[in-house]
């Protein structure tokens, strides 16, 4: 069969109208602080910006809640990253917004400081499932997993060392919390001017289905080298893909 020019330049214009292959999922990384503002806070979006192109999904990043902390903006995300935020960053009118937005099955992803935001906003402390307190030097510490069938978890040790501000939380906000990893605070200084620690049990990450949507938090990414380390991106990795598909892991 032979085709004419005109019908050849017709398939290709075709052929070239064809829309790309859809992203898995999109997410809004939001970096707005209103206390302190950590260096790592290019290091992170850059990262995450990478997983979006190696694992195929979209990332729109914006400190401004003004443009998207409402109905119409939030509906476009299957997940909301609050990467080291810090303080009151939201609205009472943002804030209803965002609670409208995990009511319909909408998730979060907390990071790092994302647990020193909005202490006066209960729903959200709710949310994140344990608050700040306070926090040693930096130091080297052992991780410890506590579950591993979960999306990011299959490449830690179940004993390893990792480099971060260790936070100390106060008590959980949730009884719905599962948690996924803890810090011996054998293996390193703990005390603080205002702090003895946590004790036998000092949780790092977790995650919980919360009021119509799911949420998940890491504690890890202070410091602008660990958005460089290939298994804290992988779990962070597997954070965002359980807020934003819902989908489960088995790691045995």
């Amino acid at each position: 069969m032979k085709f004419s020019f005109t019908e050849i330049a017709l398939l290709g214009a075709l052929l070239g109208a064809a829309p790309a292959q859809a992203e898995q999922f999109k997410v809004l990384l939001f970096t707005k602080t209103a206390g302190w503002h950590h260096d790592a806070v290019n290091a992170g979006v850059s990262a995450v910006q990478e997983l979006g192109k190696l694992h195929d999904f979209g990332v729109f990043w914006t400190a401004d809640a003004n443009r998207v902390m409402n109905d119409a903006e939030l509906a476009k995300y299957q997940a909301v990253i609050f990467l080291l935020t810090t303080g009151d960053i939201l609205d009472e009118a943002q804030q209803a917004a965002f609670e409208r937005y995990i009511r319909k099955g909408g998730a979060f992803v907390g990071v790092h400081s994302a647990s020193d935001t909005e202490y006066g906003w209960p729903w959200y402390t709710k949310m994140v499932g344990h608050m700040f307190k306070v926090h040693p030097a930096v130091q080297t510490a052992v991780l410890q997993v506590r579950e591993r069938n979960f999306p990011g978890m299959e490449r830690f040790a179940p004993r390893t060392l990792f480099t971060d501000e260790w936070y100390e939380f106060g008590p959980a906000t949730s009884d719905k919390l599962t948690y996924l990893l803890t810090v011996d605070e054998s293996s390193y200084r703990p005390e603080t001017a205002k702090s003895r620690g946590m004790g036998a049990f000092h949780p790092v990450s977790w995650y919980q289905s919360y009021d119509g949507g799911r949420a998940f938090y890491t504690a890890l990414g202070h410091m602008a080298a660990s958005y460089r380390d290939p298994v804290f991106l992988h779990h962070l990795y597997g954070g965002i893909y359980w807020a934003a598909t819902g989908r489960g892991f088995k790691a045995e």
